[in-house]
């Protein structure tokens, strides 16, 4: 059976992986056993995706991006160039600690930015946008803007990736997509168009 995704000649891809249909995996990309990756993924080059990692549908991770074990991306993640994740609180060369890895779930269609470092144990809520070089300590709300170092919450964004400004009544409409959203009580809902 012929396979249904694309992957590089230089790309390595260990037994036991699943790979969806559509996906495409670029040079110098390694695959490690029991990852599972979803159908129209797109793996840049230089990627190392460990065993047991998930990805959803439609994932974008750019080069140079290591995603270790622990990890679970929903769909439509967005993962920038160079951008880390880590799964132990502690590391320690001489120490093994595979039995501490701890989980990072990023949510439906959140954006980590280029050069970001996610530290693990926390949640990336779904549309939750990471700005570029952003360390990141704690969970993360849906649909929150966050930057710096550490990386602190600056504001709310649009599905589409716009800046939302919100009104007296703490409506914000997105500039692209003409959906509303609604603020209230520090958090973040669409209400439709």
């Amino acid at each position: 059976m012929e396979k249904e995704y694309f992957a590089h000649e230089t790309a390595v891809i260990d037994p036991g992986c699943t790979i969806g249909k559509g996906t495409k995996i670029w040079h110098f990309t390694h695959i490690m056993s029991n990852a599972v990756i979803g159908e129209n993924c797109n793996l840049g080059q230089n990627v190392v995706v460990s065993p047991d990692v998930i990805l959803g549908k439609n994932v974008k991770v750019q080069n140079n991006v290591s995603i270790y074990t622990g990890v679970i991306c929903e769909d439509d993640v967005f993962l920038g160039p160079s951008m880390v994740f880590t799964n132990i609180v502690n590391p320690r060369s001489a120490i093994i600690r595979k039995e501490h890895y701890a989980k990072t779930t990023v949510r439906k269609g959140a954006t980590i930015g280029a050069n970001s470092t996610i530290i693990c144990g926390h949640e990336i809520g779904e549309y939750a946008f990471i700005g570029a070089g952003a360390v990141v300590t704690k969970d993360v709300p849906q649909y929150a803007l966050i930057v710096g170092n550490p990386a602190r919450h600056v504001g709310w964004m649009s599905e589409y990736g716009h800046r939302l400004d919100f009104n007296d009544e703490g409506i914000a409409v997105c500039p692209e997509s003409k959906e509303k959203y609604l603020l209230r009580n520090g958090s973040v809902t669409k209400l439709g168009k």
